[in-house]
């Protein structure tokens, strides 16, 4: 029987451990998860010090939109301990001028008190477009406000922070998987086939039926994107 792994998960903006849940149930035997809090810190190097700080000494570690920010700072910290890298719905890049502006203008609105309203304008970005009105909407909603106003400042502060992360891509030689919805519009399938050529050891999965929360939306296909990932090794 195959040992089981350590997986360090790192959810996205104004995710918890909602995001992993049904995909780690399908993963139930196989991994032992550790879900890092990326709630407390401001920025991508702090938050990825804090999960290494929790984490066991060696892992798999995967990384959603945010999360994946977060993944690849952990690769610029400690890339020894870490055994196998997922990426999903994220980029290597820094936000351009528009995608920061945009940023900017939902924390000034949860500045003014309107918190609340920030994940109805995000929802129809972050799933797919026949999920948007169905139950999934209110899981998102849901996991959002136990994520809060404040923490949901501090993540977007440290997003626009973030570094380029694309000249470390080469150097990574752990077995590597990159998936995206393929109707996700906040990181496009694009980017996910950017990171994926630039990575040694990368598999690109593009996963139908989903937007920017696959792991939400088709936990069936992500588990087994996962289970085949975890299997590979080193080359």
């Amino acid at each position: 029987m195959p040992a089981i792994q350590n997986l360090l998960l790192l959810p996205g903006l104004l995710c918890d451990a909602r995001l992993w849940r049904d995909t780690l149930a399908l993963l139930d035997g196989t991994v032992a998860p550790h879900i890092a809090d990326l709630t407390l810190d401001d920025t991508v190097h702090a938050m990825a010090r804090r999960a290494l700080q929790e984490a066991p000494d060696r892992f798999a570690l995967a990384g959603l939109s945010m999360g994946g920010y977060v993944a690849l700072e952990v690769m610029r910290q400690a890339p020894e301990r870490v055994t196998h890298l997922a990426l999903f719905d994220t980029s290597a890049r820094p936000d351009n001028e528009d995608t920061a502006r945009r940023r900017r203008g939902l924390m000034a609105l949860s500045r003014r008190g309107q918190f609340k309203g920030v994940t109805p304008r995000l929802l129809p970005s972050l799933l797919h477009p026949d999920a948007v009105d169905g139950p999934l909407s209110d899981e998102v909603r849901a996991m959002a406000d136990r994520v809060g106003h404040e923490a949901f400042l501090r993540q977007q502060l440290a997003i626009l922070q973030r570094p380029d992360s694309r000249p470390i891509l080469p150097g990574i030689r752990q077995p590597a998987l990159v998936a995206v919805g393929e109707a996700d519009i906040l990181t496009p399938p694009d980017l996910a086939e950017e990171m994926a050529a630039a990575l040694p050891q990368a598999t690109l999965a593009r996963i139908r039926l989903a937007g920017h929360l696959p792991t939400m939306e088709q936990p069936e296909i992500c588990a087994g994107l996962m289970r085949e990932w975890l299997t590979r090794e080193s080359v």
